[in-house]
């Protein structure tokens, strides 16, 4: 008689490991089931989700200048940011609010002296740093976007400016996180029911619901941390509401 070729071996072993995963799949799911069927209650966790656009932009950008008097630093940088302040109007920015200006007194060492020279202290001088912020926030994002894009023409006139990355804020999270809540908590009770169902139960009443966290995250991005994210460095974002509710079951 002869052996069976290697192709039917080979099928009959991948039948046989296909009816076991079957039969043990089935078996899981009944042991779920019946898990479902004794339980006096369950817990899931529903969510909702939404893709927002961010509707303000807080920018800013510093001037900072140095001389060797206060009077004359103090000369040079309303000089500075009367120009910086022609800029940002002929850029279409007319509400730039300017911080109290920052004062810090620096140490300068001349160059050519030696770094072991007994007498630097002596020698060195003092000068005077002088910067001073313009912060923006407007819902007119793409007006302040092509401005932060124009900014370095102030360094070709002789301004040491240096502006951070745009801030990027959804005001409306306050009054769509109720509305989100109500969606995940009805999330969380259609998932109850698609488990319950099979198993011959049906939920009862709402045991109780615990807020999880509010997430806003760049959009489409995986991040996120236990105590909630609030992101900022994206114009575009989601916004992830979860509920945890416990049901009781009949």
């Amino acid at each position: 008689m002869t052996s069976p070729s290697r192709p039917h071996l080979l099928g009959v072993l991948a039948g046989l490991f296909l009816a076991a995963g079957l039969v043990l799949s089935s078996l899981l799911l009944t042991r779920t089931w019946l898990k479902v069927a004794d339980a006096e209650s369950i817990t899931v966790t529903g969510s909702a989700r939404r893709n927002i656009q961010s509707d303000l932009v807080v920018w800013r950008g510093t001037i900072t200048v140095e001389s060797a008097t206060l009077l004359e630093a103090q000369a040079l940088l309303a000089t500075q940011e009367a120009t910086t302040r022609a800029f940002l109007s002929a850029q279409g920015v007319t509400n730039a609010q300017f911080h109290p200006i920052a004062i810090q007194r620096v140490q300068v060492r001349p160059a050519k002296q030696a770094a072991d020279d007994e007498d630097g202290a002596e020698a060195a001088s003092s000068r005077f740093r002088l910067s001073r912020t313009a912060e923006v926030r407007s819902g007119d994002i793409d007006t302040v976007l092509a401005m932060d894009s124009k900014a370095s023409q102030l360094v070709t006139q002789g301004i040491e400016f240096t502006s951070g990355a745009p801030e990027f804020i959804w005001t409306k999270a306050g009054e769509a996180k109720i509305e989100m809540l109500a969606d995940a908590s009805r999330d969380a009770l259609a998932r109850a029911e698609q488990i319950v169902s099979p198993g011959g139960r049906r939920i009862a009443r709402l045991r109780s619901a615990k807020m999880g966290v509010f997430q806003i995250t760049p959009l489409h991005s995986t991040q996120n941390t236990w105590d909630g994210m609030n992101d900022t460095t994206s114009r575009e974002k989601t916004v992830t509401a979860v509920v945890n509710a416990s049901y009781a079951l009949d």
